[in-house]
């Protein structure tokens, strides 16, 4: 894990691939579990006899599930002090290029984008590719955005 001591620090990587994250196995508990939270029921995600004959040949992660699995992934990739909290701000754009079939790891790879000021705090803007273990192509690539606040952590 990459530690930045500040912002100050963190916005002088901009432009730089500033980390990956562990490796996560996508179990088909957690597929489900996502499942029940969302109401997303296909058979490609929940279904693992049906799925066989389906287009993957198993269960695969629904792309939301995989898109909300960032906070986890990206929570070994970098670390800033000097941080209260961090907030969600929301993506400049979003791609679902491979799915993730069922007990696949996958990993985040974050690329700091900039570092802006936003108040109360600064706007923080990555690119994160989702990797998949043994796969050429990522899961998924997203431009996000989040605020940091400065301040001693609660």
């Amino acid at each position: 894990m990459r530690q930045f001591a500040n912002l100050d620090e963190l916005k002088g990587a901009a432009g730089q691939v500033i980390g990956e994250g562990e490796w996560f196995t996508v179990t088909q508990a957690i597929i489900n579990k996502f499942a029940e939270a969302t109401g997303d029921f296909q058979y490609i995600h929940v279904d693992p006899e049906r799925a066989k004959s389906g287009p993957f040949g198993t269960t695969v992660a629904h792309g939301f599930l995989t898109l909300s699995l960032l906070p986890t992934l990206g929570r070994s990739v970098y670390r800033v002090g000097g941080i209260a909290t961090g907030i969600n701000y929301g993506a400049n754009r979003i791609r679902f290029i491979e799915p993730v079939k069922v007990d696949s790891r996958i990993r985040s790879k974050v690329r700091l984008v900039s570092v802006e000021p936003h108040p109360p705090g600064e706007r923080i803007t990555t690119e994160t590719t989702v990797e998949i273990e043994g796969s050429a192509k990522p899961a998924l690539v997203a431009e996000m955005l989040s605020l940091m606040i400065r301040g001693q952590a609660a």
